[in-house]
């Protein structure tokens, strides 16, 4: 979405508040939101293909999200990305197009408003350009004495004559309190805006002046210290002086400290591609792009729960037991469960390796609806493990599970990796779900790194794109679904030992609804076994003539419509205390019947 494409302004709008950081147009920045009615106007300017504003909080109402805690003006623009962190996170891509000020307040939860476009004031253009020649060369005398200007940007700074386009270039890189930040931000007079950049770039010139002197003060107080200890406070003494806060530095420390913590569960490779990315972040400008994309990798990486196990070991009797617990029937496909199991403890036990032992992995085959997932979840109950669900219906980009190069604008770990962070232990039961719809193009080809993640001997040094380090997958279980194995590539096949789950008997589904679906499907419904009764007579009818299919899913369907109306009525008559579904009223709480079996049959 353009400014040019969406039609007038002012334009109903959502609005998006950021309480660290200033955003101006042309910028494209990675945000992180976790309040509600952040994630509200995401989700409108998505679902609409709406712009949307983000409007800075005032000072002293950081965290609030209402009128009277921001500023009316901001920055228009565009989501490019939203990517779900979990715990009600989410991370957006923004690209700024326009300055923008509220003219209207219409709503809040989420925050919308009219929003026009904020204008710069026509301005003497001879006098505009005298005056940014003298904001450049005060730029060119600071870059000389502070790293304040990355050597691109004030490559960009010099060979650009828009002074509209220069001074939010200048504005976004200053160290400004938030007051003071605005007042640049929403100043529409450009010859004032120009003067107020020249005042505050003196002020960081005398600062800078400053800082040899007190760098002076400080070699004098600890000439026989080492050079670590004297860098620090060097910034200590600077920080004090110009007023700066300490939240970079804050950050900076917990990452090293998050470090330290993991250190012992690193390997070597991997312990310095973070603790090198942590020090090229410390030394970098806050607001520069690579700032960005370095803090947006040590939140990743940092995220990832190394040296986190589930203390639960494998357990036959446990399998055994909730299998047992949780399904009906599926004699063959349980044993053959209990006898991959067994064999798994009894390496465990022995201390034998998987890659001493090629262990095939566990694929469930069968239609749709006959329990695959539902196995893996009892498997997963059973271990005390996390479940973590990977649909690769449809994938073809290597990438997305092998992770995006940093390079890319919205890089991100590979979905192995993700699902790792989102279980918070490095061995959950992972579900590949529809492994046969794997697709294959120009991008590479999946089924190789499927490979890779489903070999013990390489997937304890599998690599993830985006990390650029190793991560061991050994600990982790693997468990595959399929609709039809024909379709699964035949590297894959033989890597796999497959479980095919057929179709449901009608007396098999009569005990499933029995004993599985009918309690569930009242708890539900919030309503109690004393105040539903279905005879085997109904359940039968309901199986026999509204749902002749394989597997159990339009039963329980039918099981849910008619616990439905039981609620309605129970609501509706006060004295109805309980219901019951026979052959001969079942009719009243479904609708005709689908099937007939008549005498011929």
């Amino acid at each position: 979405m353009q400014l040019n494409n969406y039609g007038e302004f002012p334009a109903k709008l959502p609005i998006i508040v950021e309480d660290e950081i200033f955003l101006y147009p042309f910028m494209i920045s990675p945000l992180f939101l976790s309040k509600q009615s952040d994630l509200d106007a995401v989700n409108y300017a998505l679902k609409s293909d709406s712009l949307v504003l983000i409007v800075p909080s005032k000072k002293g109402h950081e965290g609030k999200r209402d009128f009277e805690s921001i500023y009316e003006n901001g920055v228009i623009g565009t989501i490019m990305r939203k990517v779900d962190l979990g715990d009600n996170r989410v991370k957006i891509l923004f690209q700024g197009l326009a300055k923008g000020r509220i003219t209207e307040q219409l709503q809040e939860n989420p925050l919308m408003a009219m929003v026009d476009i904020l204008e710069v004031k026509p301005y003497d253009d001879l006098k505009a350009q005298a005056t940014l020649e003298i904001l450049k060369e005060k730029v060119k005398t600071l870059a000389s004495m502070s790293e304040l200007f990355h050597p691109d940007l004030l490559k960009t700074i010099e060979e650009n004559d828009n002074p509209v386009r220069i001074a939010d270039l200048v504005s976004s890189t200053l160290k400004l309190k938030k007051d003071d930040a605005y007042r640049l931000f929403s100043q529409t007079d450009l010859e004032k805006r120009l003067f107020s950049l020249i005042e505050h770039i003196s002020e960081e010139i005398k600062a800078s002046n400053l800082q040899r002197e007190i760098k002076s003060k400080v070699h004098s107080k600890i000439e026989q210290v080492n050079k670590e200890y004297f860098l620090k406070e060097q910034l200590k003494q600077i920080q004090q002086e110009l007023g700066a806060d300490t939240q970079r530095e804050e950050e900076i420390e917990e990452y090293k400290q998050k470090l330290k913590r993991i250190k012992k569960y690193l390997k070597e490779d991997a312990y310095k591609e973070i603790k090198k990315q942590i020090d090229r972040f410390s030394r970098m400008h806050p607001d520069s792009a690579d700032a960005n994309m370095i803090q947006s990798y040590l939140d990743w990486v940092l995220e990832i729960p190394f040296g986190k196990y589930s203390k639960r070991k494998l357990d036959i009797n446990e399998v055994k037991k909730q299998l047992e617990s949780d399904h009906y029937s599926l004699e063959k496909p349980k044993e053959r469960i209990e006898e991959y199991f067994a064999v798994k403890e009894l390496m465990e036990l022995r201390g034998i390796k998987e890659s001493d032992n090629q262990t095939a992995i566990v694929c469930f085959a069968g239609p749709p609806g006959v329990g695959k997932t539902s196995l893996a979840n009892s498997i997963a109950k059973a271990l005390k493990r996390k479940l973590i669900r990977i649909a690769l219906g449809g994938l073809e980009d290597v990438n997305e599970l092998r992770g995006h190069r940093r390079t890319y604008i919205g890089a991100m770990p590979g979905r192995i990796v993700q699902a790792l962070i989102e279980a918070k232990e490095m061995d959950p039961v992972i579900v590949l779900d529809e492994i046969d719809k794997v697709a294959r193009n120009h991008r590479g080809d999946p089924t190789a790194v499927l490979l890779e993640i489903l070999d013990p001997e390489q997937n304890s040094e599998f690599r993830d794109y985006y990390l650029n380090f190793n991560i061991d997958l050994s600990r982790v279980i693997f468990i595959a679904t399929a609709n039809d194995v024909r379709y699964i590539p035949a590297p894959l096949r033989d890597r796999m030992e497959f479980v095919f789950l057929s179709s449901y008997t009608p007396q098999e589904k009569f005990e499933i609804a029995k004993k599985y679906l009918i309690p569930q499907e009242i708890k539900k419904h919030g309503l109690k076994n004393s105040e539903v009764n279905i005879t085997d007579s109904a359940l039968k009818l309901i199986i026999s003539n509204y749902t002749r299919e394989a597997v159990v899913r339009n039963l329980r369907r039918k099981i849910a419509s008619i616990l439905r109306k039981i609620a309605k009525q129970i609501l509706l008559d006060s004295s109805i205390k309980k219901v019951s579904i026979t052959s001969k009223n079942i009719s009243d709480f479904l609708d005709k019947e689908v099937f007939r079996i008549d005498k011929r049959e």
